[in-house]
């Protein structure tokens, strides 16, 4: 297994609309790129609002990559200061 990404970041209600607006393009641009296992993301039904990442990418590189090409997005701008949870497992030490 690469590198796994799982764990929860949580919008407020005024935040949401814009979170989920940008959601479906930073879902493709992610899955077209080199490395991209995996990359799911949920909104938890049972708590709007908080949405659920599930990524996996081959190795570190790839997961480095997707994290430089996020700055500047829509994605980047509705997440930015979201309180978060993340587990991030498979980078070296």
């Amino acid at each position: 297994m690469g590198v796994t990404v799982t764990g929860w970041f949580e919008a407020p209600p005024e935040r949401r609309a814009q979170l989920r607006a940008a959601a479906a393009e930073h879902l493709r641009l992610t899955r077209a790129e080199p490395g991209c296992v995996r990359f799911e993301m949920h909104e938890d039904p049972d708590r709007p609002g908080r949405f659920l990442p599930d990524e996996e990418f081959t190795d570190a590189a790839a997961c480095d990559a997707r994290r430089a090409r996020k700055p500047g997005s829509a994605w980047d701008s509705a997440a930015d200061g979201l309180p978060r949870d993340l587990k991030i497992a498979g980078l070296p030490e």
